[in-house]
Protein backbone atom coordinates (compact mmCIF):
# COMPACT_ATOMS: atom_id res chain seq x y z
CA UNK A 1 0.00 0.00 0.00
CA UNK A 2 1.25 3.84 -0.81
CA UNK A 3 2.49 5.86 1.77
CA UNK A 4 0.00 8.56 0.78
CA UNK A 5 -2.54 5.92 1.50
CA UNK A 6 -1.31 5.61 5.62
CA UNK A 7 -2.28 6.82 8.51
CA UNK A 8 0.49 6.26 10.66
CA UNK A 9 -0.27 4.93 14.59
CA UNK A 10 1.99 3.76 17.26
CA UNK A 11 1.04 0.97 19.54
CA UNK A 12 2.97 0.92 22.85
CA UNK A 13 1.02 -2.16 23.77
CA UNK A 14 3.50 -5.38 22.61
CA UNK A 15 5.95 -2.34 21.26
CA UNK A 16 4.57 -2.50 17.87
CA UNK A 17 4.14 0.37 15.26
CA UNK A 18 1.42 -0.19 12.65
CA UNK A 19 -0.31 2.03 10.02
CA UNK A 20 -4.03 2.20 9.46
CA UNK A 21 -5.98 2.88 6.08
CA UNK A 22 -7.07 6.45 6.00
CA UNK A 23 -10.53 7.81 4.93
CA UNK A 24 -10.63 10.15 1.71
CA UNK A 25 -12.80 13.48 2.81
CA UNK A 26 -15.90 12.66 1.10
CA UNK A 27 -15.99 8.61 0.58
CA UNK A 28 -13.38 5.95 -0.72
CA UNK A 29 -14.30 6.66 -4.60
CA UNK A 30 -13.47 9.91 -4.25
CA UNK A 31 -10.04 8.86 -3.94
CA UNK A 32 -9.65 7.98 -7.63
CA UNK A 33 -7.99 9.68 -10.26
CA UNK A 34 -9.65 8.77 -12.63
CA UNK A 35 -13.52 9.57 -13.70
CA UNK A 36 -16.26 8.07 -10.94
CA UNK A 37 -19.50 7.86 -11.91
CA UNK A 38 -22.79 6.07 -10.84
CA UNK A 39 -24.20 3.20 -12.89
CA UNK A 40 -27.81 2.82 -13.85
CA UNK A 41 -27.49 6.16 -15.46
CA UNK A 42 -26.25 7.72 -18.40
CA UNK A 43 -22.26 9.16 -18.06
CA UNK A 44 -21.81 12.57 -17.17
CA UNK A 45 -20.03 14.63 -20.66
CA UNK A 46 -16.89 15.09 -21.29
CA UNK A 47 -14.91 17.67 -20.39
CA UNK A 48 -11.45 19.20 -20.93
CA UNK A 49 -10.96 19.54 -16.98
CA UNK A 50 -8.16 17.91 -15.46
CA UNK A 51 -10.38 17.69 -12.06
CA UNK A 52 -14.05 18.06 -11.35
CA UNK A 53 -16.92 17.74 -9.28
CA UNK A 54 -20.65 17.38 -9.57
CA UNK A 55 -22.72 17.79 -6.71
CA UNK A 56 -26.19 18.42 -5.25
CA UNK A 57 -25.57 21.23 -2.54
CA UNK A 58 -28.80 20.26 -0.82
CA UNK A 59 -27.76 17.27 0.22
CA UNK A 60 -24.46 17.43 -0.20
CA UNK A 61 -24.07 13.87 -2.53
CA UNK A 62 -21.35 14.21 -4.91
CA UNK A 63 -22.84 12.79 -8.24
CA UNK A 64 -20.12 12.62 -10.41
CA UNK A 65 -16.03 13.29 -10.24
CA UNK A 66 -13.03 12.93 -11.61
CA UNK A 67 -9.83 13.79 -9.35
CA UNK A 68 -11.74 15.27 -7.02
CA UNK A 69 -8.75 15.93 -4.37
CA UNK A 70 -6.19 16.54 -6.98
CA UNK A 71 -4.11 19.63 -5.56
CA UNK A 72 -3.94 22.32 -7.86
CA UNK A 73 -3.16 26.08 -7.77
CA UNK A 74 -6.74 27.19 -7.44
CA UNK A 75 -6.22 31.29 -9.05
CA UNK A 76 -9.36 33.32 -8.58
CA UNK A 77 -11.55 30.69 -7.26
CA UNK A 78 -9.30 30.70 -3.91
CA UNK A 79 -11.40 34.43 -3.33
CA UNK A 80 -14.59 32.32 -2.80
CA UNK A 81 -12.83 31.20 0.94
CA UNK A 82 -11.38 35.11 0.79
CA UNK A 83 -15.02 36.38 0.93
CA UNK A 84 -16.45 33.72 3.22
CA UNK A 85 -13.44 33.72 5.38
CA UNK A 86 -13.87 38.16 5.69
CA UNK A 87 -17.74 38.33 5.47
CA UNK A 88 -18.33 37.71 8.70
CA UNK A 89 -15.91 39.53 10.13
CA UNK A 90 -16.14 43.09 8.41
CA UNK A 91 -18.85 45.51 8.52
CA UNK A 92 -20.19 45.89 5.29
CA UNK A 93 -20.93 49.43 5.64
CA UNK A 94 -17.30 50.19 7.27
CA UNK A 95 -15.58 53.02 5.00
CA UNK A 96 -11.88 52.99 3.96
CA UNK A 97 -9.36 54.44 1.72
CA UNK A 98 -7.43 51.46 0.47
CA UNK A 99 -3.51 51.60 0.73
CA UNK A 100 -0.87 51.97 -2.33
CA UNK A 101 0.29 48.47 -2.06
CA UNK A 102 -3.60 47.62 -2.45
CA UNK A 103 -3.94 49.58 -5.24
CA UNK A 104 -0.41 48.25 -6.64
CA UNK A 105 -1.53 44.58 -6.57
CA UNK A 106 -0.47 42.78 -9.91
CA UNK A 107 -3.25 40.51 -12.17
CA UNK A 108 -6.79 41.66 -12.27
CA UNK A 109 -8.07 44.68 -10.69
CA UNK A 110 -11.08 46.82 -10.38
CA UNK A 111 -9.25 50.25 -10.19
CA UNK A 112 -9.12 50.99 -6.38
CA UNK A 113 -7.26 54.27 -5.60
CA UNK A 114 -6.11 55.72 -2.65
CA UNK A 115 -7.68 59.23 -3.15
CA UNK A 116 -11.40 57.60 -3.42
CA UNK A 117 -13.67 56.43 -0.12
CA UNK A 118 -14.95 52.67 -0.93
CA UNK A 119 -17.68 50.32 1.55
CA UNK A 120 -16.67 47.21 2.09
CA UNK A 121 -19.43 45.93 0.22
CA UNK A 122 -17.87 47.32 -2.45
CA UNK A 123 -14.85 45.93 -2.28
CA UNK A 124 -16.54 42.42 -2.10
CA UNK A 125 -18.45 43.26 -5.13
CA UNK A 126 -14.73 44.13 -6.82
CA UNK A 127 -13.67 40.53 -5.54
CA UNK A 128 -16.41 38.34 -6.60
CA UNK A 129 -17.85 40.17 -9.58
CA UNK A 130 -14.65 41.36 -11.27
CA UNK A 131 -12.05 39.02 -9.40
CA UNK A 132 -10.15 42.48 -7.93
CA UNK A 133 -6.76 41.39 -6.56
CA UNK A 134 -6.26 45.46 -5.12
CA UNK A 135 -10.10 44.55 -3.56
CA UNK A 136 -8.73 41.45 -2.57
CA UNK A 137 -5.89 42.69 -0.80
CA UNK A 138 -7.34 46.22 0.69
CA UNK A 139 -10.23 43.56 2.30
CA UNK A 140 -7.42 41.62 3.85
CA UNK A 141 -5.74 45.03 5.22
CA UNK A 142 -8.95 46.40 6.66
CA UNK A 143 -9.09 43.24 8.40
CA UNK A 144 -5.81 43.57 10.06
CA UNK A 145 -3.34 42.83 7.96
CA UNK A 146 -2.32 39.72 5.09
CA UNK A 147 -0.51 37.99 7.81
CA UNK A 148 -3.82 37.64 10.26
CA UNK A 149 -6.02 36.86 7.16
CA UNK A 150 -4.17 34.37 5.70
CA UNK A 151 -3.99 32.51 9.18
CA UNK A 152 -8.19 33.24 9.22
CA UNK A 153 -8.49 32.03 5.90
CA UNK A 154 -6.93 28.61 6.96
CA UNK A 155 -8.57 28.02 9.58
CA UNK A 156 -11.76 28.46 7.73
CA UNK A 157 -10.34 26.07 5.23
CA UNK A 158 -9.88 23.30 8.19
CA UNK A 159 -13.05 24.60 10.26
CA UNK A 160 -15.25 23.48 6.27
CA UNK A 161 -12.77 19.72 6.45
CA UNK A 162 -11.39 21.36 2.68
CA UNK A 163 -7.98 19.33 4.14
CA UNK A 164 -6.56 20.05 0.29
CA UNK A 165 -6.36 23.72 0.41
CA UNK A 166 -3.86 26.09 1.58
CA UNK A 167 -4.46 29.52 1.21
CA UNK A 168 -0.83 31.67 0.74
CA UNK A 169 -2.82 34.96 -1.03
CA UNK A 170 -5.95 36.11 -0.44
CA UNK A 171 -6.29 36.83 -4.29
CA UNK A 172 -4.95 33.71 -5.80
CA UNK A 173 -1.97 34.78 -7.48
CA UNK A 174 0.17 32.19 -7.44
CA UNK A 175 2.64 31.21 -4.84
CA UNK A 176 4.68 27.88 -4.01
CA UNK A 177 2.54 26.02 -1.41
CA UNK A 178 -1.18 27.43 -2.53
CA UNK A 179 -3.50 24.75 -3.15
CA UNK A 180 -7.17 23.73 -3.36
CA UNK A 181 -8.88 20.64 -5.05
CA UNK A 182 -12.20 20.48 -6.93
CA UNK A 183 -13.71 19.02 -4.50
CA UNK A 184 -12.79 21.89 -1.78
CA UNK A 185 -14.36 24.44 -3.74
CA UNK A 186 -17.24 22.72 -4.29
CA UNK A 187 -17.32 22.74 -0.13
CA UNK A 188 -16.09 26.03 -0.05
CA UNK A 189 -18.83 27.59 -2.48
CA UNK A 190 -22.13 25.33 -0.99
CA UNK A 191 -20.93 27.01 2.81
CA UNK A 192 -20.54 30.38 0.61
CA UNK A 193 -24.18 29.69 -0.67
CA UNK A 194 -25.66 29.64 2.67
CA UNK A 195 -24.59 32.85 3.34
CA UNK A 196 -27.10 36.19 2.10
CA UNK A 197 -24.06 37.90 1.45
CA UNK A 198 -22.42 35.77 -0.27
CA UNK A 199 -24.71 34.81 -2.50
CA UNK A 200 -25.10 38.52 -3.34
CA UNK A 201 -21.88 39.19 -4.24
CA UNK A 202 -21.73 36.05 -7.08
CA UNK A 203 -25.10 36.73 -8.51
CA UNK A 204 -24.85 40.34 -9.48
CA UNK A 205 -24.20 41.44 -12.66
CA UNK A 206 -23.75 44.93 -13.35
CA UNK A 207 -23.00 47.47 -10.28
CA UNK A 208 -21.81 50.56 -9.76
CA UNK A 209 -18.68 51.28 -8.26
CA UNK A 210 -17.05 54.42 -6.70
CA UNK A 211 -14.80 56.53 -8.72
CA UNK A 212 -12.79 59.74 -7.91
CA UNK A 213 -14.44 62.78 -7.08
CA UNK A 214 -17.71 61.11 -6.52
CA UNK A 215 -18.50 59.71 -9.62
CA UNK A 216 -18.78 56.07 -10.34
CA UNK A 217 -18.25 53.35 -12.89
CA UNK A 218 -19.85 50.75 -14.02
CA UNK A 219 -18.34 46.56 -13.20
CA UNK A 220 -19.77 43.51 -14.11
CA UNK A 221 -19.31 40.08 -13.45
CA UNK A 222 -16.97 37.42 -15.16
CA UNK A 223 -19.26 34.63 -14.63
CA UNK A 224 -20.70 33.85 -18.10
CA UNK A 225 -22.90 31.28 -17.23
CA UNK A 226 -25.28 34.26 -15.25
CA UNK A 227 -26.31 35.21 -19.00
CA UNK A 228 -26.35 31.56 -20.53
CA UNK A 229 -27.54 29.12 -18.16
CA UNK A 230 -30.83 29.26 -16.78
CA UNK A 231 -31.15 29.65 -12.94
CA UNK A 232 -27.46 30.26 -12.89
CA UNK A 233 -26.68 31.80 -9.31
CA UNK A 234 -22.70 32.49 -9.81
CA UNK A 235 -19.83 32.01 -7.81
CA UNK A 236 -16.71 32.14 -9.66
CA UNK A 237 -13.74 31.83 -12.36
CA UNK A 238 -9.96 31.92 -12.42
CA UNK A 239 -7.34 31.89 -14.44
CA UNK A 240 -3.37 32.17 -14.66
CA UNK A 241 -1.00 30.93 -17.25
CA UNK A 242 0.36 28.06 -14.35
CA UNK A 243 -2.81 26.97 -12.80
CA UNK A 244 -4.56 27.51 -16.29
CA UNK A 245 -8.49 27.95 -16.11
CA UNK A 246 -10.44 27.04 -12.77
CA UNK A 247 -14.31 27.29 -12.19
CA UNK A 248 -16.80 26.89 -9.31
CA UNK A 249 -20.68 27.57 -9.92
CA UNK A 250 -24.06 26.74 -9.06
CA UNK A 251 -27.15 26.81 -10.17
CA UNK A 252 -30.85 26.50 -9.06
CA UNK A 253 -34.02 24.55 -10.83
CA UNK A 254 -36.77 23.28 -9.02
CA UNK A 255 -35.73 24.09 -5.71
CA UNK A 256 -32.52 21.87 -6.15
CA UNK A 257 -29.31 23.57 -6.45
CA UNK A 258 -25.82 21.80 -8.78
CA UNK A 259 -22.89 22.65 -7.97
CA UNK A 260 -20.02 21.96 -10.47
CA UNK A 261 -16.23 22.73 -9.65
CA UNK A 262 -13.47 21.99 -12.36
CA UNK A 263 -9.34 22.85 -12.07
CA UNK A 264 -7.32 22.62 -14.47
CA UNK A 265 -8.91 22.96 -17.89
CA UNK A 266 -7.35 24.77 -21.33
CA UNK A 267 -9.91 27.53 -21.46
CA UNK A 268 -13.23 27.86 -23.17
CA UNK A 269 -14.75 25.79 -20.29
CA UNK A 270 -18.41 27.63 -20.01
CA UNK A 271 -20.00 25.04 -22.24
CA UNK A 272 -18.13 21.73 -20.43
CA UNK A 273 -19.63 23.53 -17.16
CA UNK A 274 -23.42 24.16 -18.56
CA UNK A 275 -23.66 20.45 -19.91
CA UNK A 276 -22.68 19.16 -16.51
CA UNK A 277 -24.96 21.08 -14.92
CA UNK A 278 -27.35 19.64 -16.97
CA UNK A 279 -26.24 15.92 -16.34
CA UNK A 280 -26.68 16.76 -12.66
CA UNK A 281 -29.88 18.06 -12.94
CA UNK A 282 -31.49 15.03 -14.85
CA UNK A 283 -29.71 12.52 -12.71
CA UNK A 284 -30.15 14.02 -8.83
CA UNK A 285 -32.31 11.59 -7.18
CA UNK A 286 -31.97 9.31 -9.26
CA UNK A 287 -28.55 7.79 -9.37
CA UNK A 288 -26.53 6.93 -6.06
CA UNK A 289 -23.84 9.14 -4.93
CA UNK A 290 -20.40 8.53 -5.67
CA UNK A 291 -19.69 10.64 -2.61
CA UNK A 292 -20.69 13.49 0.28
CA UNK A 293 -19.83 16.88 0.13
CA UNK A 294 -18.99 16.94 4.24
CA UNK A 295 -20.54 19.20 6.76
CA UNK A 296 -18.31 22.35 8.55
CA UNK A 297 -16.83 20.76 12.29
CA UNK A 298 -18.77 22.22 15.07
CA UNK A 299 -16.60 24.96 16.78
CA UNK A 300 -14.09 23.71 19.13
CA UNK A 301 -14.00 20.12 17.55
CA UNK A 302 -10.86 18.67 16.38
CA UNK A 303 -10.44 17.09 12.28
CA UNK A 304 -11.31 13.92 12.33
CA UNK A 305 -8.32 10.96 11.55
CA UNK A 306 -9.05 11.67 7.52
CA UNK A 307 -6.95 12.11 4.80
CA UNK A 308 -7.62 14.95 2.84
CA UNK A 309 -6.18 13.64 -0.57
CA UNK A 310 -6.86 9.57 -1.17
CA UNK A 311 -5.13 6.55 -2.57
CA UNK A 312 -5.01 7.21 -5.98
CA UNK A 313 -5.80 4.51 -8.78
CA UNK A 314 -3.50 3.55 -10.76
CA UNK A 315 -2.24 4.89 -13.96
CA UNK A 316 0.54 4.96 -16.25
CA UNK A 317 2.45 7.81 -17.14
CA UNK A 318 1.03 9.47 -19.97
CA UNK A 319 -2.41 9.81 -17.92
CA UNK A 320 -0.54 10.65 -14.88
CA UNK A 321 -2.12 14.71 -14.35
CA UNK A 322 0.25 17.25 -13.73
CA UNK A 323 -0.48 17.69 -9.79
CA UNK A 324 0.50 20.18 -7.81
CA UNK A 325 3.55 19.17 -5.45
CA UNK A 326 3.20 15.42 -5.63
CA UNK A 327 6.56 14.95 -4.68
CA UNK A 328 6.37 17.31 -1.54
CA UNK A 329 2.75 15.49 -0.61
CA UNK A 330 4.05 11.90 -0.92
CA UNK A 331 7.47 13.65 1.08
CA UNK A 332 5.31 14.94 3.81
CA UNK A 333 3.07 11.87 4.13
CA UNK A 334 6.22 9.47 4.32
CA UNK A 335 7.43 11.58 6.54
CA UNK A 336 4.96 12.06 8.92
CA UNK A 337 4.86 7.89 9.16
CA UNK A 338 8.66 7.60 9.38
CA UNK A 339 8.26 10.23 12.27
CA UNK A 340 5.35 8.56 13.86
CA UNK A 341 7.41 5.36 14.35
CA UNK A 342 10.74 6.65 15.36
CA UNK A 343 8.55 8.47 17.96
CA UNK A 344 6.78 5.57 18.98
CA UNK A 345 10.26 3.47 18.99
CA UNK A 346 11.85 6.44 21.16
CA UNK A 347 8.93 6.22 23.57
CA UNK A 348 9.12 2.62 23.86
CA UNK A 349 12.70 2.71 24.06
CA UNK A 350 12.36 5.28 26.87
CA UNK A 351 9.65 2.95 29.04
CA UNK A 352 12.42 0.11 28.62
CA UNK A 353 15.02 2.56 29.79
CA UNK A 354 13.32 3.48 32.58
CA UNK A 355 12.08 -0.10 33.53
CA UNK A 356 15.93 -1.36 33.67
CA UNK A 357 16.95 1.87 35.60
CA UNK A 358 14.22 0.71 38.11
CA UNK A 359 15.52 -3.13 38.24
CA UNK A 360 19.02 -2.10 38.49
CA UNK A 361 18.35 0.70 41.44
CA UNK A 362 16.42 -2.14 43.40
CA UNK A 363 19.25 -4.75 42.48
CA UNK A 364 21.68 -2.35 43.69
CA UNK A 365 19.89 -2.05 47.09
CA UNK A 366 19.95 -5.51 48.18
CA UNK A 367 23.66 -5.76 48.43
Amino acid sequence: MPVTALIASVSLTGGTAYAEPATPVGGEALGSRGLVAPEGVKKPPKTKATSYVVADAGTGQVLAAKDAHGRYLPASTLKTLTALTLIPKLDKNRKIRPSQNACNQEGSAVGLTPKTTYKVEDLFRALMMSSGNDAAMALAETNGGLAKTMADMNAEAKRLQANDTVAKTPSGLDKPGQSSSAYDLALIARAGLANPDFTHYISTKVANFPAPKGKHYQISNHNKLLWRYNGMVGVKNGWTSKAQASFVGAATRGGHTIVVSIMRHEGGFWDEVASLMDWGFSVRGKAAPVGQLVDPLPAGLPAPQQQASAPATKVTPAQQPPLLDTAARNQDDSTKTVGSVVIGGGLLFGLIYLWYGIRRKRARSRF
